[in-house]
């Protein structure tokens, strides 16, 4: 990859990251909050996530 792809790639990263933030905090901000926690339901997403990489991955071989 060229110099100045590196480059545009590096702005392009901060300038979502900045778009981001605020986002980001008040959804930290919310999270702290909230009654009920959800880790079942992250749990659940996280293993659904693995499995289907496995299985693109398992497709491609």
């Amino acid at each position: 990859m060229e110099l100045w792809e590196q480059i545009v790639l590096g702005a392009a990263g901060l300038l979502i990251l900045f778009l981001f933030a605020p986002g980001i905090k008040a959804s930290i901000q919310r999270s702290k909050q909230a009654e009920q926690k959800h880790w079942g339901t992250v749990i659940l997403l996280t293993v659904i996530l693995i499995a289907f990489v496995m299985l693109l991955i398992s497709s491609v071989q």
